[in-house]
């Protein structure tokens, strides 16, 4: 998007004044979508000429003297999110025989109705369930900083397409970790707000009591720009819970001093290279944060939600697992598989011991506003990469990229993920900012101070395809 603003507010603003045409954003947008996708897989799904005629109606809007937020922004989404006219495909080769959406989902409805402009869906894991970005049916999604590396998932187009500048903004699912990877590996801010306060409401679910939808983008601002409309009761998702929106974007550039902060210690200072730590003990010093806190029974949090999560994804594949096995990613259709071997006693005990996590976190946020802790172990892998050695220990690395996600949505609390570049580094790396249920405006306000700071940076990351173009 040369020569235009590279953020969502930035657009907005100039489309809503009149010095930009939402048509002219649009058509950068779809032209960097041209010369970069071939090389990083981003997109599964591009829609140019419904794009092009929004962006006529939204020009017309705003001649006519509306206001629209988001007026002239494109932005594209996950596609396991509903497009009218698009097939959902949820990263699988399944879906593809179903008959296209007749209906936006209502996140993809409200951005429209702001002013944003659709340009189209986004290769991720398939059925989510997926930490790397590697998907057998429609190609891998690369890293734009390093093509050779992963770009994180499951939301893996979610984050290569906001660092690549495809896109100013991008939404993405989180179950275990689904935006805060992706925007770990890609260097972007991501939001995971509390559970039950957006609706999912037109979205292909993957684990129904630990989903969450949320934003990714290069600014703290457009988190919370974009964050503020996403807002409102849906009936159509009974989960969603019945609270008044929170406006986050005008209180973003409040004061943090008064903020009581720690960092996570124990289980969140285990098994992390010396990049994550070096990023967090950043954060926490451009914060002035000393203190340090323990969460006790991390482990056995991200256990429980490792449970939760096969078995209740299990159910839910149950008859194509048992059907059309062949036409699912091996590596995925063995985890499944082994959900439907998961004894129901074991997910009646991580259900209860969830029951008390939620319990002693809450005790903890008594004392503290918000907690910094690593997004991923390590900034992003090679792609392929099948195992990794973590305090002397090999593993398989596709499930342990989240093992410092996993606790924290098992709970359903709300996380920004903050990109940091250490010095001499060529790749960046996430730190989580966790903030108590339903404070989503400390997180952001956490974020953005640094951001303002220099601290957390998300720059456009400069593909060789780019460079060739």
């Amino acid at each position: 998007m040369s020569m235009l603003p590279e953020t969502a507010t930035g657009i907005a603003a100039a489309v809503g004044s009149g010095e930009l045409k939402a048509a002219d954003v649009v058509q950068a947008s779809l032209a960097r979508i041209e010369t970069l996708n071939p090389a990083l897989n981003a997109f599964t799904d591009v829609s140019a000429d419904q794009a092009l005629a929004d962006a006529e109606s939204v020009d017309a809007a705003v001649a006519g003297g509306a206001d629209l937020p988001l007026a002239g922004v494109p932005f594209a989404v996950k596609n396991l999110f509903d497009i009218k006219g698009v097939v959902t495909r949820a990263g699988s080769k399944i879906n593809l025989e179903n008959a296209p959406a007749t209906a936006d989902a209502t996140l993809v409805a409200k951005l429209r109705k702001a002013g944003g402009i659709l340009v189209g869906g986004l290769n991720m894991g398939e059925y989510a369930y997926d930490f790397t970005g590697e998907n057998a049916h429609d190609g891998n999604c690369l890293n734009p900083h390093d093509p050779s590396r992963m770009s994180g998932g499951s939301s893996s187009g979610s984050g290569s397409a906001v660092a690549s500048g495809m896109v100013p903004v991008t939404l993405g699912s989180d179950t275990n970790g689904s935006i805060r990877v992706p925007s770990s590996f890609c260097g972007l801010f991501g939001l995971k707000p509390t559970y039950g306060r957006l609706s999912r409401h037109g979205t292909y679910p993957f684990v129904g009591s630990l989903d969450h939808l949320g934003p990714l983008a290069r600014s703290a601002r457009d988190l919370a720009l974009v964050f503020d409309t996403l807002q409102g009761r849906d009936a159509g998702d009974p989960a969603q819970a019945n609270r008044p929106p929170l406006a986050t974007l005008e209180g973003l550039a409040g004061q943090t001093d008064g903020l009581r902060i720690a960092v996570a210690g124990g289980y969140f200072r285990q098994k992390a290279e010396p990049e994550a730590l070096a990023a967090v003990d950043a954060v926490a010093a451009a914060l002035g944060v000393t203190a340090e806190i323990d969460i006790p029974e991390a482990a056995r949090a991200r256990a429980s939600a490792y449970v939760i999560t096969v078995a209740e994804g299990a159910s839910l594949h149950l008859q194509r697992i048992t059907s059309r096995p062949q036409n699912f990613v091996p590596d995925t259709r063995d985890r499944f598989l082994s959900g439907t071997m998961v004894p129901a006693v074991w997910v009646q005990q991580a259900q209860r011991f969830r029951s008390w996590f939620q319990a002693m976190m809450r005790g903890i946020f008594e004392h503290v506003d918000a907690i910094l802790a690593p997004a991923t172990p390590f900034p992003a892998l090679a792609s392929g990469t099948t195992t990794i050695t973590l305090d002397g220990e090999t593993m398989p690395a596709r499930p342990n990229i989240g093992l410092f996600t996993q606790p924290i949505s098992f709970i359903g609390l709300p996380v920004v993920a903050v990109p940091v570049w250490l010095e001499g580094a060529s790749l960046p790396i996430g730190v989580q900012v966790i903030a108590p249920a339903w404070r989503e405006d400390i997180a952001l306000r956490i974020a953005d101070r640094l951001e303002r700071d220099g601290i957390c940076k998300a720059p456009v990351a400069t593909p060789a395809a780019e460079l060739a173009s």
